[in-house]
């Protein structure tokens, strides 16, 4: 059994259709979503008619959750461009569009036939918890430890990686919407042309995990940005131009 493991695709549906395209080469037998699927990027509609297309199970994440109510539900307070973007998208989106999004779940468990893979954003007890290749063993354990034997995957760091515990896993399909590496000097992000998920497969104990990374233009999300009306699109777009 294969199973394409999605998450934060934030509005970015050129990042989604180079994700999408690479899983016709590479079927899977099932998508999941990890969430935050919606929110920041130019194009939340066109992102949520193909999530409508595929019919598959969506986590909520913590920016679902926020395009929505407009609460912020962790520490960092709502910035003056993200209330405006908000604003924006929302006006992209159908009463059917916003109840759609409303019935993303906490959190996904697909039966893999023996063992479950348990699927969430941030960790299973809440979407704004972060798990990090550096966060400590036992806060993770804390976070994960009462779900074992189950395999699990979470989102919402943007970073692929794979974390044993004990004699389970944890991994994170990285970003398909805005990947970026997390070491970077201050004062001069940049987000990367390419799409990030994984596909899971699980056959009678046997257990294999890719993580893959697609490129897609750069220039065609730039051009998608400008074109869309969305408020700081040039600064946006700008993550996506070569220093």
């Amino acid at each position: 059994m294969r199973i394409a493991i999605l998450s934060d695709v934030h509005g970015n549906c050129v990042g989604l259709d180079a994700a999408l395209s690479d899983l016709q080469q590479h079927p899977a037998d099932q998508i999941v979503c990890l969430g935050d699927m919606i929110q920041g990027g130019p194009q939340p509609a066109e992102v949520v008619a193909r999530l409508r297309a595929l019919d598959c199970p969506i986590v909520l994440g913590n920016a679902d959750a926020w395009l929505l109510t407009g609460q912020a539900t962790d520490a960092e307070p709502s910035t003056a461009q993200q209330l405006a973007v908000r604003e924006w998208q929302l006006t992209l989106l159908s009463a059917e569009d916003r109840a759609y999004i409303e019935r993303f779940q906490a959190t996904v468990e697909v039966d893999l036939g023996g063992r479950a893979l348990l699927c969430f954003h941030g960790s299973p007890n809440s979407f704004d918890e972060i798990i990090l290749p550096t966060t400590a063993e036992e806060e993770v354990q804390r976070m994960l430890g009462p779900f074992a034997p189950a395999l699990m995957c979470g989102g919402h760091t943007h970073l692929q990686q794979i974390r044993r515990l004990d004699d389970t896993l944890f991994f994170n399909p990285g970003s398909v919407g805005f990947a970026y590496s997390h070491q970077q000097p201050e004062g001069s992000f940049k987000a990367d042309p390419w799409t990030e998920y994984a596909v899971l497969s699980y056959d009678n104990g046997r257990i294999g995990l890719e993580m893959r990374r697609v490129p897609y233009s750069a220039e065609a999300l730039i051009q998608v940005y400008l074109a869309s009306g969305r408020p700081y699109a040039d600064a946006a777009a700008g993550q996506y131009r070569p220093a």
